[in-house]
């Protein structure tokens, strides 16, 4: 999985991209079809912004979050998106599949 870092307005540090990494095992750990993920981490007015957009096969995911400190809005944006991603595996696990197999009446 590639991971893209950019920071407006913040230094875009050893640690932060660490932390991401490391929160993203869990969503990895239910959605492993996942190809690219972009995070942008912003400052406006003394708030940290994480802003996450996660790419696989054919689906794309997107999640942020703001708050006073960038590690906290880092776990909230994760926390959104791996909400999404069981959402969307729950979903397709859900969807009965008739294969083609129709009864003839």
């Amino acid at each position: 999985m590639n991971v893209q870092l950019t920071g407006h307005h913040v230094e875009v540090t050893p640690a932060i991209r660490a932390h991401l990494v490391g929160k993203l095992e869990r969503v990895k750990h239910h959605f492993d079809r996942a190809v690219e993920i972009k995070a942008i981490f912003s400052v406006e007015k003394h708030i940290q912004k994480a802003s996450l957009l996660l790419r696989s096969d054919g689906q794309d995911f997107h999640a942020e979050d703001s708050q006073t400190d960038l590690y906290t809005a880092i776990d909230f944006a994760v926390d959104k998106l791996d909400k999404q991603v069981t959402k969307h595996k729950k979903k397709r696990i859900e969807v009965p599949h008739d294969n083609g197999k129709r009864a003839i009446e």
